[in-house]
């Protein structure tokens, strides 16, 4: 079960770094209505359940590993641009980017060149946080039956199938539960 929750975490984490960080850095350095239009879309996606999302979700397509996917990810990349804005703004104006606009730096340049490398750090964090979040709401969507179907092996799965058997095999809801803690830990 953890490959697969693995896999989930890495590729969800890295499409929503990405997308949020692109989203974050216009959002920031742009300003103005770019700026809040999409943070009203960020605001919106803070807004909108996300379990009710997945089950709805989940009753119109069926329950996959792609929709798993697709779905975190949708929703993974808010945070990401929410801080990725905050520190751009306050990146924007500091000494070298005012030193590059004044060299005649194009507003691309500064923001890719100058702004961006300044933001790896606060985009590391929120990612090492975001991937215990990801694996618990992973276990979340299959425990309840609409994340990855059963065939393949899920730790959340794995945990509603011992449930059954709780009275005389406890172990077999305690060890993938206990395998969730850790990881998340």
């Amino acid at each position: 079960g953890s490959r697969i929750s693995l896999e989930i975490a890495a590729i969800v984490l890295v499409a929503g770094a990405l997308v949020g960080t692109v989203i974050g850095l216009a959002a920031g350095y742009v300003g103005g209505v770019v700026d809040e239009v999409l943070m009203r879309l960020v605001d919106f996606l803070f807004a909108m359940p996300f379990i009710v999302v997945a089950l709805v979700a989940s009753v119109v397509w069926g329950p996959s590993l792609g929709l798993v996917i697709i779905l975190l990810a949708l929703f993974t990349w808010a945070p990401f641009a929410r801080q990725v804005r905050a520190e751009t703004l306050q990146l924007k104006t500091t000494d070298y980017v005012a030193l590059a606009r004044v060299a005649g730096a194009s507003g691309l340049r500064i923001a890719f060149r100058h702004i961006l490398p300044g933001l790896f750090n606060t985009v590391m964090v929120l990612s090492s946080l975001q991937v215990g979040s990801l694996i618990l709401t992973e276990s979340v969507l299959s425990f309840l039956g609409v994340g990855i179907p059963p065939p393949e092996p899920s730790w959340g799965t794995m945990v509603s199938e011992g449930r059954q058997y709780i009275a005389t095999a406890w172990w077999m809801s305690f060890f993938p539960g206990f395998a969730i803690l850790l990881i998340v830990f």
